[in-house]
């Protein structure tokens, strides 16, 4: 016992009972013992002592409120599903070690976190004071507290999570709204990291439907926006196409006055406009073969009974209103008119086409071939055939003299009103106007004209889950999937990818639709999947520079301008496009569309951001490139600019020729366009009259979107006198250590003024006064040197001092001429001078041997002159020939 009992007085008896050492409460609660007591007995050695009777002592140890209270675990966790309330999420429970109930008890719990959406009662449930939401916050953290009864609070408060679970909703989950594609990138995918989300449903199959929404965008997708011609040169398309409704220009400006979308060329018609094509661009007769192709976009027709709305009429300029063949829309139906003129056979014949189609009045891009094969007319709508439901018979147009007007967006009313005028506007765009008369197109052409550069792909099919069916729509803007396994679904939507082929594609979003329908065991439907909406932002590329060098001026003598070749040109036209970038190059890189792009460093800078910005020079195609003449244009009877055609081969490339230059065009390489205009020539066989003439040359990618700088190139043309002097002055520029002394006549100098174009003259004076300038130089250097020379052998005498230095001279005179009598001292020094800059002309362009040499022999020279000087005055000079050259 940790007690011990001790007399305080024997006499009274009193003690004391007291404890040995400090007691703990938590060790023991209460304590009892029996004690007794003894007298001090009887003698002096105390012994036959009595003890008392027994008595029982209870102890009970007072508790002191020491410890405080500590939650038996150090993190709770609960998880509950949204949008329900709940009487206890969880419970929290904390321990006080002290003994005694007041102070052992745990009186309270207390949330300490504020504003949480969460409340505690005091045997430590928590509940949530209101309905939570996943989409708000998908977890919760709080901190709760405990007080024992004696209101000390736990010595650390505890954390509690409450994650919030979303209730089950079947659907696709983990994918972004938005994804971005950066020119160039290939394919990409769609849904990297999606799954289909079923809440444990007996899934027996799931149909899915992706679909990328571009009709927006340009004619319905991105496609190239190069021109009519160039597209089908490259699509391999008959020649002979008719541009229809090309960019207005000096010689097709009939479009000038239409509204018109620059980037993508695309008309727009609001039922007040119309155009006329001049005579002379498509021939007045077609044959029993042509073609007529667009693109048209179009929406239905106002009031009940809507006008025929004309896409392209060829009718009477005058006088009558007959219509020879026309295309036109008439109550969202395509009818296409064709009157055949008379001819032995006077019966009748096929003569309009009816196609009635939902495309023609949907408001939406679509590309229409109409192929004429008569009586056969075939259209085809987006690459899909369609023949005519309905074709109706009329006798044949009689022959007569009256012209006819071809027009397009309305119909040329040339009789039968007081005034000619147009009628039957159309209302909606077109594009890509085009006929080509004699020949139809084929269905692999038509593909190819109307092809997408951008859609759907699936990256690595062979890698598809067994049991995967799929199935694209033929401009691969519509994807179908369908499979009855959940996991393979999903890694098949995982594949789905976003491609365009374009180098330059049009920037903007596109919108991502995904709509799934899911059956179950023993039912048709049973649950919902509610349709995906994303969208796939395309950024601007890298706008290029494109930049032509090469030499800007020459001149060649007139006869090989008469000559059967002529002259070249441009014989090293340089074609270079740069763009800027802030990031390093990247390497040789091809896209799933085909075209490389390699892209090499030519300088670095740094911009405002103090990133590094650097110039590219990037590769890509052009689609025409002209050369026009600058000032009037080219006589065709004396002068003209030509091209082999078998240069053209191989390539895809054309050309056409007029008197205001040369035009090149169709899809092709820069390399390809420059080796071409480096083989064009320049004839003139009358140069007569012509000293110069001027040219400049400008190309363009994507029609005009990217065009090069203007390169302007001067051209002189060199007649007889001007080619002798021109001869002497190459001679100069390229052997100036072989300068020779020139002298014209007034008159021929006259005339070479006259004739050479400042330029020319310009470059020639440079020349001559810098090697003037470098002549004076180098005869007062050897002057300076020569005199510094004679003074140190002849310091001793002022005489020979004050004597002409003429080591570095060479006298030349007319050895048949004497000096008949002596001259002024000045006189003889100015001539001195005079023939010293004459003789300094030739000596100092020969070598260095001939230099040192010529030395030599002045020094001999030198030393007999000094003893001969005063008395040779007067005589015959004799010819010094020691530098002459033979």
């Amino acid at each position: 016992m940790p007690f011990e009992a001790v007399v305080l007085n024997k006499t009274s008896g009193e003690g004391r009972l007291r404890a040995k050492n400090p007691i703990d409460c938590e060790l023991q609660k209460e304590y009892t013992f029996i004690i007794q007591a003894y007298d001090c007995g009887s003698g002096p050695s105390g012994t036959n002592w009595k003890k008392s009777h027994k008595a029982v002592v209870h102890i009970q140890v007072k508790d002191v409120n020491e410890f405080s209270p500590a939650f038996k675990e150090s993190v709770y966790k609960a998880t509950v599903t949204e949008g329900k309330i709940y009487d206890s999420i969880l419970q929290v429970e904390a321990m006080d070690e002290d003994c005694s109930p007041q102070y052992s008890q745990i009186c309270n719990y207390e949330i300490v976190t504020t504003d949480v959406p969460f409340a505690i009662d005091r045997n430590g449930n928590i509940r949530n004071t209101e309905k939570l939401n996943y989409d708000k916050q998908h977890q919760y953290e709080i901190m709760v507290t405990a007080f024992d009864c004696g209101q000390k609070h736990a010595r650390e408060d505890v954390l509690v999570r409450v994650n919030v679970k979303p209730v089950c909703k079947p659907g696709w989950q983990d994918w972004n709204k938005r994804i971005e594609y950066k020119p160039g990138s290939g394919s990409i995918p769609l849904f990297p990291s999606i799954h289909l989300e079923t809440c444990d449903g007996p899934v027996s199959s799931i149909h899915a439907t992706i679909e990328l929404q571009t009709n927006y965008i340009g004619k319905g997708c991105d496609r190239e926006t190069y021109s009519e011609k160039s597209l089908q040169k490259l699509c391999g398309a008959s020649s002979g196409a008719i541009d229809l409704l090309p960019s207005p220009s000096a010689t097709t400006n009939w479009t000038a006055g239409l509204l018109m979308d620059n980037n993508d060329i695309i008309f727009k018609f609001d039922g007040k406009q119309g155009a006329k094509i001049p005579d002379g661009i498509v021939p007045k007769n077609l044959t029993d073969q042509f073609t007529i192709t667009l693109w048209m976009k179009h929406g239905p027709s106002p009031g009940l009974r809507a006008e025929k709305e004309t896409i392209l009429c060829n009718s009477d300029k005058t006088e009558m209103n007959r219509h020879h063949y026309a295309l036109y829309v008439h109550n969202c139906r395509l009818v296409f008119l064709l009157r055949k003129d008379f001819d032995q056979a006077d019966t009748f014949r096929p003569a309009e086409f009816h196609w009635k189609l939902d495309q023609i009045c949907d408001k939406e891009w679509h590309y229409y071939v109409v192929n004429v094969e008569f009586p056969v007319v075939t259209l085809y709508m987006d690459g899909t055939t369609y023949e005519p439901y309905l074709v109706t018979n009329d006798w044949p147009i009689h022959p007569s003299h009256i012209a006819m007007q071809l027009t397009i967006g309305a119909c040329w009313q040339g009789g039968e009103v007081t005034k000619p005028r147009f009628a039957q506007y159309f209302h909606g765009s077109l594009a890509s106007l085009t006929i080509r008369p004699g020949k139809i197109e084929s269905q692999k052409v038509i593909s190819c004209l109307q092809a997408c550069k951008e859609g759907l792909d699936i990256n690595s099919l062979e890698s598809l889950g067994q049991g995967i069916k799929y199935h694209f729509n033929p401009s691969q803007s519509v994807l179908v999937m369908e499979g009855d396994d959940i996991e393979n679904i999903n890694q098949a939507l995982r594949k789905v990818s976003y491609i365009n082929s374009r180098q330059f594609p049009t920037a903007g979003i596109r919108r991502l639709k995904v709509s799934s329908t899911v059956q179950c065991f023993g039912e048709d439907t049973c649950i919902s999947i509610p349709d995906i909406d994303a969208y796939v932002m395309v950024f601007q590329a890298n706008e290029p520079k494109i930049t032509i060098s090469g030499m800007d001026h020459f001149a060649r003598p007139a006869a090989q301008f008469e000559s059967e070749r002529g002259v070249i040109l441009l014989p090293d036209i340089r074609i270079v496009s740069t763009v800027t970038k802030t990031e390093h190059p990247v390497e040789f890189k091809e896209n799933g569309g085909g075209w490389k792009v390699h892209y090499i460093t030519i300088s670095t800078a740094y911009n405002e951001a103090n990133k590094p910005v650097v110039l590219e020079e990037v590769l890509h195609n052009l689609d025409f490139c002209d050369i026009l003449v600058s000032g009037a244009e080219l006589d065709p009877e004396q002068e003209c600019l030509e091209l082999d055609h078998v240069e053209l081969q191989g390539k895809h490339l054309d050309a056409t020729n007029s008197t205001a230059g040369y035009s090149i065009y169709g899809v092709d390489t820069m390399h390809n366009y420059e080796l071409v205009l480096r083989q064009i020539r320049y004839r003139n066989w009358y140069t007569s009259a012509t000293f110069d003439r001027k040219f400049r040359v400008k190309c363009s990618e994507l029609n005009g979107r990217y065009t090069s700088n203007e390169f302007n190139l001067e051209v002189n043309i060199l007649h007889s006198s001007n080619a002798n002097f021109m001869d002497h002055v190459n001679h100069m520029i390229v052997q100036p250590q072989f300068l020779q002394s020139v002298h014209h006549p007034e008159g021929r100098i006259s005339a070479v003024h006259n004739s050479v174009v400042p330029s020319v003259a310009t470059i020639v004076i440079v020349i001559c006064v810098s090697i003037l300038i470098l002549i004076i130089a180098l005869g007062i250097y050897r002057i300076r040197t020569a005199h510094q020379h004679s003074s140190t052998d002849n310091d001793g005498s002022k005489e020979n001092e004050m004597d002409w230095d003429d080591s570095a001279l060479t006298i030349t005179v007319n050895p048949m001429e004497k000096y008949e009598k002596p001259h002024q001292a000045e006189e003889e020094s100015a001539e001195e001078e005079d023939i010293e800059d004459e003789e300094e002309d030739t000596t100092s362009a020969e070598s260095d041997e001939s230099e040192e040499e010529e030395e030599e022999e002045e020094e001999e020279m030198i030393a007999q002159k000094g003893d001969k000087q005063n008395s040779t005055r007067q005589e015959q000079l004799e010819w010094d020939d020691s530098t002459l050259p033979y």
